[in-house]
This record gives C-alpha cells, sequence and structure tokens, in this order.
C-alpha cells in the first residue's frame, strides 16, 4: 500500500511550470522551447516543446538525482512497492542490461530462461557473465515458450550452486507467469539474486485480479516497461529494487554508463504522469478492462475456428498465471497462420495486432482501451473467417535449443566472418538473429547454428517476417573459428 500522496507530480509540474515561464532559453535543445516553425512543431503544438528542456537550473539532473527528479523517483518506488526507483530513458532494455551488469561481473554465472528478449542477451555481453540456460515449458499447442519448471530451477542452482543470480520473465510476452514467490524463496535460500524482466508486467501491482509483481513476491531488482502498459511515452521505463542484496550506488553507476547524459523530460514528465495516474486510479481502471477482456474472450469463442486462451487454458499448459490483460487468439484452425491473420485484420479491418506466431495472434490491452475497440476487434475476427483455407498448418515447434560453444561476450569480441545461411550449419553464431516482435532470438552469440535454426529462418522468412540480425539479407555473421585460438578466454 502506498504511503506517499501519488496525486503529487513533482516533476511534470516543475518542468511545465519551466516551460511556461518564458525564460530566454540560451542552452541547448536547439529549438528552444517550440521557437523553430517546422512542420512536425506545427502538427504537435507548442506544449510538447515547452515540455522539452535540457537540464535547466531547477530541473535536476538524472544521473545524480536530488530535487524533483529525486522526489518523482521516490513517489514512482512508493507506487510500485519498492525500495527505490529509477527512470529508464533507453527502454526496458536499459534496464534489463543493467541488472544483469550490476548483479555479475565477467565469467560469473547467472541463471536464466533461454526465451530472454535480446537485452537479456546484450546484458551478458557486456557484463561478460556466463549463461546457464534453462528450458522453459513449451505450449505444444500454440507453439510458444511458457514460464519456469521449478524442479528445473532446483537442479540447475544444484549443479551451479556457485551462481550469483536467477532471471526470471514476469510475464512473458504472452502474459504468462511462473511460480514467482518460490522462485524467489529458492533463490534467496541459495544467497543468488532475483532480477526480474518486466517488460509486459509493469502494470501487475495496481490490481489483485493480475499476477503478482515482481517486487510484491520480494525479487531484488525488476524492470518494467511504463510505457507498454501503465501510458507513458514509448522508451520511457523504470528499473526497481528492493531489499539490501542490490547497493543503489552501483546500479546508479551502472544506469549512468548506460544512460543519455542529456535524458527526455518528456519521457520523464508522462512516467511521473502516469505513475500518479495508475496509482490513484489503477484499481478501477484495471478492474474494467479485466471485465471487458472476459466478455470479449467469450464472444471470440463463440466465432468457429477460433479460440481465445482463458487463464484456465494458461494453467492446463503448466503456466503458473496469465495476464487478463492480453488476448492470445489461436487462428491456425482456420488454415492460416497468425502472421497471415495479422496482415489480414490490419489491411482489411484496420486492427493493428501486437504481434502474430505460427498458431496466434496477441491483442495487449490497457486502461486506455475502450469497449469500441474491442467490439471492432470482434467484428474482425468475424471477418476473418473468410479467409479459411482448407489446408493444416503444420510448423514444427522447437523443443530444443542450440548447444553453446563459448560465452555470449566472447563470441561477439571473436574473430568473425560472412557465411550465407545455408553455409551456415554448425557455425558459431557471432550475433543475434529475432523475429521482431517478439525479439526472443532465435540464435545467440556463442551459439551453433543447426538445421531446426535454419529451417525457422526459412520458415519466418516465406511468412514476411521481420528478421533482426546485424548483416545483409541471405548472410549470417559467425566465429572465425580459425582465428579464434588468438582470443579464446581473454575476454
Amino acid at each position: 500500500m502506498a504511503k506517499l500522496d501519488q496525486t503529487k507530480t513533482p516533476f511534470y509540474d516543475k518542468i511545465k511550470s519551466y516551460g511556461q515561464s518564458h525564460t530566454v532559453a540560451l542552452d541547448v535543445p536547439d529549438h528552444k522551447l517550440g521557437a523553430i516553425q517546422n512542420d512536425f512543431r506545427n502538427y504537435v503544438g507548442e506544449h510538447l516543446f515547452l515540455l522539452d528542456a535540457n537540464a535547466p537550473r531547477g530541473l535536476d539532473n538524472l544521473s545524480k538525482p536530488k530535487g524533483v527528479i529525486k522526489e518523482a523517483q521516490a513517489l514512482a518506488a512508493d507506487a510500485f512497492g519498492a525500495d527505490h526507483a529509477y527512470f529508464l530513458m533507453n527502454g526496458t532494455s536499459q534496464g534489463i542490461m543493467a541488472m544483469i551488469m550490476t548483479a555479475c561481473r565477467a565469467k560469473e554465472k547467472i541463471i536464466i530462461p533461454r526465451n530472454v528478449h535480446k537485452s537479456a542477451i546484450n546484458g551478458l555481453i557486456l557484463s561478460g557473465a556466463m549463461p546457464i540456460f534453462m528450458k522453459p515449458y513449451i505450449d505444444s499447442d500454440l507453439g510458444i515458450a511458457n514460464g519456469i519448471d521449478i524442479e528445473e530451477l532446483k537442479e540447475t542452482i544444484a549443479e551451479h550452486p556457485d551462481a550469483k543470480a536467477v532471471f526470471v520473465i514476469n510475464p512473458t510476452y504472452f502474459g504468462v507467469t511462473s511460480n514467482l514467490e518460490e522462485v524467489v524463496k529458492i533463490a534467496h535460500a541459495h544467497d543468488m539474486l532475483v532480477l526480474c524482466d518486466e517488460a509486459h508486467g509493469a502494470h501487475f501491482n495496481f490490481n489483485d485480479k493480475l499476477p503478482i509483481s515482481a517486487m510484491a513476491a520480494g525479487a531484488d531488482m525488476s524492470a518494467g516497461s511504463i510505457h507498454k502498459t501503465v501510458g507513458s511515452l514509448t522508451q520511457s521505463s523504470i528499473l526497481l529494487i528492493k531489499g539490501d542484496r542490490i547497493e543503489p550506488s552501483r546500479v546508479q553507476s551502472t544506469l549512468n554508463i548506460l544512460q543519455s547524459t542529456s535524458p527526455s523530460s518528456l519521457f520523464m514528465a508522462s512516467i511521473d504522469a502516469s505513475r500518479s495516474h495508475i496509482a490513484v486510479h489503477g484499481k478501477e481502471a484495471l478492474d474494467k478492462v479485466i471485465e471487458m477482456t472476459r466478455k470479449t474472450r467469450d464472444e471470440i469463442n463463440q466465432i468457429s475456428g477460433l479460440k481465445a486462451m482463458t487463464k484456465q487454458d494458461v494453467i492446463n499448459n503448466k503456466g503458473f498465471n496469465y495476464d487478463e490483460t492480453k488476448i492470445m487468439v489461436k487462428v491456425s484452425d482456420l488454415g492460416i497462420t497468425g502472421f497471415e491473420a495479422y496482415n489480414i485484420l490490419s489491411d482489411k479491418f484496420g486492427i493493428q495486432m501486437e504481434l502474430a506466431e505460427t498458431h496466434l495472434i496477441l491483442a495487449v490491452l490497457s486502461i486506455g482501451t475502450t469497449q469500441n475497440d474491442l467490439d471492432r476487434f470482434v467484428e474482425g475476427l468475424k471477418g476473418l473467417v473468410a479467409y479459411k483455407k482448407d489446408v493444416k498448418i503444420a510448423h514444427k515447434i522447437r523443443f530444443t535449443y542450440p548447444d553453446s560453444y563459448t560465452r555470449p561476450r566472447e563470441a561477439y569480441h571473436a574473430p568473425k566472418k560472412y557465411v550465407k545461411i545455408e553455409d551456415a550449419l554448425n557455425e558459431v553464431a557471432a550475433e543475434n538473429i529475432m523475429v521482431y516482435p517478439p525479439g526472443i532470438p532465435l540464435v545467440i552469440p556463442g551459439e551453433i547454428i543447426n538445421q531446426e535454426i535454419l529451417e525457422d529462418l526459412e520458415f519466418y522468412t516465406a511468412q514476411g517476417s521481420t528478421i533482426l540480425s546485424d548483416t545483409e539479407d541471405g548472410y549470417i555473421k559467425v566465429v572465425d573459428k580459425d582465428l579464434w585460438f588468438k582470443y579464446e578466454g581473454d575476454l
């Protein structure tokens, strides 16, 4: 329960007051509080620019906050049930990298599920940590990875008692959570930190019908996307810490490495205002969203050939809990892939889904979702039935992950060469290759490229998916093993 006055928005109030003060702006940014009349300024209006100051006197400094930013972060910590909060300008990706860099030094071990976002892999590269991967539960019907197997966690800790931390996704992109309280209990009993990726769970602390938040479960650190589920501007997120296992000064030092020295006051103001709104109105607003979502699921499940997953469906497939503000719809029984459904809904019905997978599409709802939005969604899904095909969607679901050859950091810094995809079998990847969204790598630096990866790349490319990598289409960056001996073990 919050102890501070959550109606307060100290940073937002201060930056708004500054913008209205008619100060002569002889500092950066160049637009001088909106004095430049370009097309963008004319479209969005002067208020956006009046809030876009850099670090004028009285507006504090994110690298070492002592004034209104410090006060705003304290209010955020209180609202989210943490001891300390840090505003992030580079998204939850920044927070995830900072958590791993804070918890682990080079060659120290971290226990981590393989279905993590690419930012966690980047955190391994930056920190030099050694990943000990766990295989998540696989939902074979939907073809998605879910949460952590508690028994596998126990076995992994027994095999690697020297690991420094356990990394948990709370929830997965699709809204599925693990038994986080049990994870925390087990990890802490073995003197390991618990770090949580809450990119899609920043709203959990504000309604008891939702899964438990990382802070409420006793985790040591979590990074959450305020922009994804709480209402701030895109790219604005938050890092939270709780308890005495993490030194706040080390967190701040790490963030100062990763963060711009010119942080966006717009982003910080939007975090401040959205935090206040959800702290004051979140319970009631989320109750309404959950009620609308349950009704929408029932309506979707009356449409022949479609299946909207319920919380019970998730639990039956070994998920521990489910965020009901997300709607997964299995469409493959219509004989179309989720990728096809995604495009049809966008092109024909003006409905933008969050993502598609082989068998499903995903809708992410929030306190900004309206009943009209959901009515149009249901009507679009009814229209989708007209695109039914008499074929069976049979993309193979992967139950294994690639073998590891070396740490991600070593592979990233190793000598490299470029090979054609068709010639990449058994090479060691030197880059993340992923479908975006969701941004979970098919292969990461240091893993051995197997036949399944090549088949997945061929399938996703044929579906028109966005494949993110560091190289041009048709090529993969791999470790040049002929030169590897010069560098192995030195990084």
